[in-house]
């Protein structure tokens, strides 16, 4: 599948240049902390604070293709620290900062790891990053490490900058992996800019527009659609931390609502979060009229969280067709496919269960069929990208085929930096090989999950996201802290499900009997497969990714740390 239209060009060569080019006096950020804490800048305020922080970073040391590692939280420091050095013609790389919600030990693996990898020239950490993390920043060389004041203007200027080259890097951004060590996307100006050029136009992106955003600027839908994009495009942006809006829910709502924002891109996790979250008393205070899109990305998107989501705003102003669908990846810079904005949200598919899990092949069903499952499509292809669906062997399949969506663009990857052994696997003849299964139907990219996480029980094909959906519907377990995993069984001969699921008071674990009986009828009669163990755990005890979602292969490990059975059983295996 593939659309062969050119892409809009856009009139910079660079992303300084986009930012040099915006009305002075146009809003650019508002960081939303509390009702008595709201922090703006115009375009060319945040202009004066990028080349201060420029200059800063020249006083240390950084020159051109230096690499700088900023360790900040979440708000406009970052950001200008960000453009700031890419106005001396360095490569800056944003890494996640620690909160309440990351695992204590794969933070610290992950922030060794990564700091020894990139190599980096300066490491501009917050003074406020926990002392008992430093020992896990890796410093090496000439290497610098940097205490800095979030919240203050850094003192210098920089005057003569970097004439950049629209083929050189302009940074590093993290993919968002749950296995090992994330890893390290250089993007150059040229790559980021040809995929904002793609996606503006299929956004229908105009200067009325505003996005919101709660989104981890180390993400690549942080970073790219909700900081790069409105860069380039001059929007407006609304913007709080993934931290007070978990803590709040109903505060995206309501800056939706009081900033009249019309853009917004969301995991799939969200609407339910949402839906669940927020009291019914308090919905109809907000005015989410003025949406026009509100992206699915990042997860396969779920046709259950979309409706329960709209069932849950009639009354503020919701419009069914604001719900759109997104396929993104770092390795892409961002997008490779989007939903038609202008029609009435993405399409939708039923397809029969049965021959859909043992043969990997879709039949269509009518939508009222036993059996039917419903499927929502992640869009059609940008301009000048191309998806194919592939076999284990590599062979492409016909539309209607369940296999690894590999993709060729515009705006990929060269490689994975200072990686050659991993951009082998990934970089097959011009293809990226993503690692997700999906198929095609009618020009529509369904993208159903991750191969490294289908769980095969008796031949039958297995997907998590579909058990851990059906888990959290039950409420006794937190929405979105559920892990489904396949376990070879060497007495059955094959792979069993393996469940651990959150409670939403630890008081629940006193019912876990009548619990565990409930969760395996809703799965036998949904899927029509047994399930194995069942492990009910406390609340915040499931590990979770940078990303902030569940990591399912640490969640995993640490499973088997705590169970016997489960790890005598994996090293049998």
């Amino acid at each position: 599948m593939s659309k062969n239209k050119s892409p809009h060009t856009l009139p910079f060569r660079t992303l300084p240049e986009a930012l040099f080019a915006a009305p002075p006096d146009r809003e650019f950020v508002t960081m939303w902390k509390s009702e008595d804490e709201i922090q703006s800048v115009t375009f060319g305020e945040f202009r004066s604070q990028a080349l201060g922080q420029a200059g800063f970073l020249r006083s240390h040391g950084v020159q051109t293709g230096d690499t700088v590692v900023l360790i900040m939280p979440q708000g406009i420091p970052l950001m200008a620290a960000f453009v700031g050095a890419m106005l001396l013609g360095a490569v800056p790389a944003i890494l996640a900062y620690p909160n309440f919600k990351v695992e204590p030990t794969k933070y610290r693996f992950g922030l060794k790891g990564v700091t020894a990898n990139l190599k980096a020239r300066l490491m501009l950490v917050d003074q406020d990053f926990p002392e008992e993390l430093m020992q896990h920043v890796s410093v090496e060389g000439a290497a610098r490490l940097v205490r800095c004041e979030s919240g203050a203007s850094l003192p210098g200027t920089a005057d003569a900058l970097h004439e950049l080259d629209p083929g050189q890097l302009a940074f590093i951004q993290h993919s968002a992996g749950t296995t090992g060590l994330q890893k390290g996307v250089a993007l150059s100006h040229k790559a980021v800019l040809t995929q904002i050029g793609l996606l503006a136009p299929a956004l229908r992106i105009t200067v009325d527009d505003r996005i919101y955003s709660w989104l981890p600027l180390y993400h690549d839908m942080g970073l790219i659609a909700c900081f790069m994009l409105p860069l380039v495009c001059h929007t407006p942006l609304v913007m709080q931390s993934p931290t007070d809006w978990v803590m709040q829910p109903a505060t995206m709502l309501e800056l939706i609502s009081a900033y009249r924002c019309s853009l917004a891109w969301i995991p799939n996790f969200t609407l339910q979060f949402l839906a669940r979250r927020v009291r019914p008393e308090d919905r109809s205070r907000f005015d989410l009229s003025c949406l026009r899109a509100l992206i699915n990305c990042s997860e396969p998107v779920r046709a259950s969280s979309m409706d329960e989501f709209l069932a849950a705003y009639p009354m503020a102003g919701l419009r069914p067709n604001v719900l759109q669908s997104c396929y993104a990846m770092a390795e892409t810079v961002f997008a490779a496919t989007q939903s038609d904005v202008s029609k009435a949200g993405p399409c939708r598919t039923w397809v029969d269960g049965e021959s859909f899990r043992k043969q990997k092949r879709v039949r269509s069903v009518a939508k009222d069929s036993p059996g039917a499952v419903c499927l929502v499509s992640s869009g059609s292809c940008l301009p000048n990208t191309q998806v194919r669906i592939v076999s284990p062997e590599g062979t492409q399949l016909d539309p209607g085929g369940v296999g690894e969506i590999i993709i060729r663009c515009d705006s990929m990857l060269d490689g994975y930096y200072n990686r050659p052994d991993l951009t082998a696997k990934a970089l097959r003849h011009g293809w990226y090989w993503s690692g997700d299964l999906g198929f095609l139907l009618d020009g529509e990219l369904y993208v159903i999950g991750r191969k490294k996480d289908l769980i095969i029980v008796a031949g039958e094909n297995i997907y998590p996201h579909d058990v851990e959906e059906i888990v959290s519907a039950h409420p006794a377990i937190y929405d979105g802290r559920v892990v489904a995993f396949g376990q070879y069984n060497p007495t059955l001969g094959t792979e069993e499900i393996v469940v651990v699921a959150e409670v939403r008071k630890e008081d629940d674990l006193q019912k876990d009997l009548g619990i565990d009986r409930a969760l395996r009828t809703a799965i036998s009669s949904e899927l029509g497969v047994g399930v194995g163990p069942i492990y009910l755990k406390p609340p915040r005890w499931i590990v979770k990714s940078t990303a902030g979602k569940p990591a399912r292969s640490t969640t995993r490990e640490k499973l088997m740390s705590e169970h016997a059975e489960l790890r005598v059983q994996g090293e049998l295996t």
